[in-house]
């Protein structure tokens, strides 16, 4: 069993020294596409080792050696990645990181387990994670100082302010943004780290612009988890693909985004995170224009400071009282639970919706539930889109257990099947008192066709998403509601006349 690959930490940790020495200055195309191709091949690798631990965990018999297959190729990963100027090894490291967490999981008995009984397979995964510690610290050790971001910015009253708001008002809401953030970390959290860019300044935004809900919306049209107005999206390469999907949503994709626009803004603002938050929220040119008039001065000098409008002065400190928080939570009393939020695969084994999944899986230690965490980790589907048996859905293995468990039979599943199925319609009584008509009765009164006449759009819906949903074609939506392609644009509260559709639930 190639475990025994894992076993030369002291090796690793040589590698790890070599690889801290080298220059990683400035990339060339060619190495830029090397270290990308690197990184593609690190997550295919670890994408096939956590299919694997599903897979032991149903008692697969291939599940070690297909495990054991993708470890050696992340091995090799790093070797490479030594060799390739520009490649961060403490980058490609984060997947031995993220392993630490099972040698804790099975030594207490949950993590790869259904819970329906003794996984003997469990001792693989065990064997891998007492192997990783010591060379995943080592990468966590020469890593660098997660703290930069303290130094980058001014902690002033304004910051605290925005602490003290955090903390009581929005404790709520810093709660929830941290939770979904976990969730969201894997398909986030690189770009930043491969950008330089702190982790921290990451959350901070995300808290401050959606709360970590990637299908949020504002009114004024920003969307998605970085809350990028459809222009600004479409210059750093967000929008709608070849299936309609608006890439806003998408958590990598903006995430890159924000990369790519916060790195322009520093670059012409000084390398300033205020000004860049503030160009961020209040618009690039004016940013410029401030800083232009103002050389030197930071965004706290009251020439720059009253340039922004109130908004853009409330949000910058805002996102930095955020990233303090995630930085310093003891300091201030602050306790941020932990969630298992290792990726797995998930397969329908029967048609299901995100709303009967939510129902089904329960609420196991997770306050809200896990109907946030699917509707982040699938940003294509919306929560009463039925999925058919067979469709993969990004999970995790907490929610993968779960859905075994409770999902395919019994009472519990049955009941998510029904709540999900029921019309509304059959509760209203035609012809006579409420009271005097018997259940049976109710239950065959007609109901009102399934797709009503005409509907509003609503936030995160493209014309792809709203035919599936009605049962018809796109192109017949998209001609007898004027909308033309190819990006077949619609907006939310626009009014579709449901032409040709035939379902609505």
């Amino acid at each position: 069993m190639p475990v025994r690959l894992f076993r030369r930490s002291a090796s690793l940790l040589l590698v790890l020294l070599a690889a801290v020495s080298m220059d990683a200055s400035a990339q060339s195309r060619r190495d830029r596409a090397a270290t990308e191709a690197l990184e593609q091949r690190m997550q295919a690798a670890e994408g096939r080792y956590r299919e694997a631990m599903v897979a032991i965990g149903n008692h697969d018999p291939e599940g070690p050696a297909h495990a054991d297959a993708a470890l050696e190729d992340m091995e090799d990963v790093v070797a490479a990645c030594v060799a390739q100027r520009g490649c961060s090894v403490t980058t490609m490291l984060t997947t031995y990181e993220r392993l630490l967490k099972l040698n804790a999981d099975v030594e207490a008995g949950g993590g790869l387990e259904n819970d329906d009984g003794p996984d003997t397979d469990s001792h693989h995964a065990a064997a891998v994670a007492r192997d990783v510690p010591e060379a995943a610290r080592a990468a966590a050790l020469l890593g660098g100082d997660e703290h930069d971001f303290d130094r980058m910015v001014q902690f002033n009253p304004a910051v605290q302010e925005g602490i003290r708001r955090w903390l009581t008002d929005m404790r709520d809401d810093f709660l929830t943004s941290h939770q979904n953030y976990q969730y969201l970390r894997r398909q986030m959290w690189p770009q930043y780290e491969r950008a330089g860019l702190p982790e921290a300044l990451l959350f901070g935004i995300l808290a401050k612009e959606s709360n970590g809900r990637v299908h949020s919306t504002s009114r004024a049209g920003a969307s998605g988890p970085m809350q990028f107005m459809y222009a600004t999206g479409r210059r750093f390469g967000l929008g709608e693909d070849s299936t309609g999907f608006d890439t806003r949503y998408d958590p990598y994709a903006a995430s890159a985004a924000s990369v790519a626009y916060l790195n322009e803004r520093m670059g012409e603002l000084n390398r300033n995170i205020e000004l860049a938050l503030a160009a961020y929220n209040g618009g690039e040119g004016r940013a410029r224009r401030v800083h232009r008039a103002n050389p030197g001065k930071s965004f706290w000098h009251a020439d720059v400071y009253h340039e922004f409008p109130p908004e853009t002065r409330d949000y910058v400190p805002m996102v930095i009282a955020a990233a303090w928080l995630f930085l310093h939570p003891r300091e201030y009393g602050l306790t941020l639970p932990e969630f298992d939020v290792r990726p797995a695969k998930l397969q329908l084994q029967q048609p299901a919706s995100i709303y009967q999944l939510t129902i089904c899986l329960g609420n196991r230690g997770v306050r809200d539930g896990y109907m946030r965490a699917l509707r982040n980790l699938n940003p294509r589907y919306r929560a009463d889109d039925m999925l058919p048996a067979g469709a993969v859905l990004d999970a995790t293995t907490e929610i993968a257990s779960l859905y075994r468990r409770h999902c395919l039979n019994g009472s519990r599943a049955q009941l998510a099947r029904e709540l999900v199925a029921s019309d509304p319609a059959r509760a209203i009584v035609r012809g006579g008192p409420a009271s005097a008509m018997p259940v049976s009765a109710v239950a065959t009164v007609p109901t009102e066709p399934a797709a009503p006449a005409t509907y509003r759009v609503q936030g995160g819906e493209t014309l792809s998403s709203i035919a599936r949903k009605f049962e018809c074609r796109p192109a017949e939506l998209a001609h007898a509601n004027g909308v033309r392609g190819p990006r077949y644009t619609i907006r939310p509260g626009q009014e579709l006349v449901l032409q040709g559709c035939s379902g609505g639930n």
